[in-house]
């Protein structure tokens, strides 16, 4: 299990970033104004991640 976490940017924002558990950053967003907007943010991505598909872009067109 990965863990979120929510810290302050050198610009005074909230920002997330998600961990695995060696402590390798898999996903981030930056530039929230509120604590609680950055909150929300990873609120959404927890929902979302659970329905996401995969839309792979690496096919070869000829």
């Amino acid at each position: 299990m990965g863990v979120f976490q929510v810290y302050v940017d050198k610009n005074g924002e909230f920002c997330w970033r998600m961990l695995t558990l060696n402590g390798e950053v898999i996903a981030f967003k930056d530039g929230y104004k509120t604590k609680d907007s950055c909150l929300y943010g990873i609120e959404s991505v927890r929902r979302m991640a659970q329905k996401a598909t995969t839309d792979d872009q690496t096919y070869i067109s000829r």
